[in-house]
């Protein structure tokens, strides 16, 4: 069994309880170094990934590891009624409801705090949901997947944004360069956690990515699961119906 990768590695706190603090330390400069980091290209995939919900014309849209919203936002694409973000960081998710109010949509998207292992929402709410780089995070991988399926309504669309490893030159070979040495190094000096950039590219080596994430979405009980790289591998999307 591999070793659960946690942010801080104490042995006193969950990896819930560490991703929280880790999130709440570094969000006043996320998404400066989000952007950065990614060389902006992040809002492309997220793009890619709001045109596969097109097809069910989702009304009530769900955002798990909502982080400071930059899918909720992406979504409104849809003309969606209501649009729901969920973080387990209060601080990520004060930077969120500040962006909301700034492009006034507010009324549309709200930011909760919650837990995508345990959602407050009836069964079949939702006609779609979004995570994006947020499931490497959960703690219990199967049961917070499960969760996300119980709140979709029959045929209704999940779709998952997350970090993979490229295979193939010269993206595999500057992406390992990248992620060993330009986030940490950028990370920890512009967010003053060095732990939190180093955990990045710990936790994406750990993720059971392409056909063994593929495999757990079909046992938790989606259908017609389908995956799609993008940026060279760097990200993949992954689609699945309830």
């Amino acid at each position: 069994m591999k070793k659960e990768v946690k942010p801080y590695g104490r042995e006193d706190q969950s990896k819930k309880e560490e991703v929280a603090e880790m999130f709440n330390n570094i969000s006043g400069k996320y998404d400066f170094l989000n952007h950065f980091l990614s060389l902006g290209i992040d809002k492309l995939w997220r793009k890619k990934a709001v045109n596969m919900l097109r097809e069910i014309n989702p009304k009530r849209i769900l955002d798990l590891a909502t982080g400071t919203g930059d899918f909720a936002i992406e979504s409104l694409k849809l003309n969606p009624e209501e649009i729901i973000g969920i973080d387990i960081s209060e601080g990520m998710l004060e930077v969120g409801r500040e962006k909301m109010k700034k492009r006034k949509v507010d009324h549309i998207i709200s930011m909760n705090l919650g837990d995508s292992e345990a959602l407050p929402f009836d069964d079949g709410y939702f006609d779609a949901f979004t995570v994006g780089f947020g499931v490497r995070n959960y703690e219990h991988l199967e049961k917070g997947l499960a969760e996300m399926l119980r709140v979709l309504r029959p045929d209704g669309m999940g779709i998952v944004l997350e970090f993979s490893k490229p295979k193939k030159f010269p993206v595999k070979q500057y992406y390992a360069f990248h992620s060993r040495y330009i986030i940490p190094f950028f990370g920890k000096r512009i967010s003053n956690d060095q732990r939190a950039y180093a955990y990045l590219p710990e936790s994406v080596a750990a993720f059971p990515e392409g056909k063994d994430f593929e495999d757990i979405l079909t046992k938790v009980g989606y259908r017609n699961v389908k995956s799609r790289l993008v940026g060279g591998g760097i990200a993949t999307i992954y689609s699945g119906i309830k």
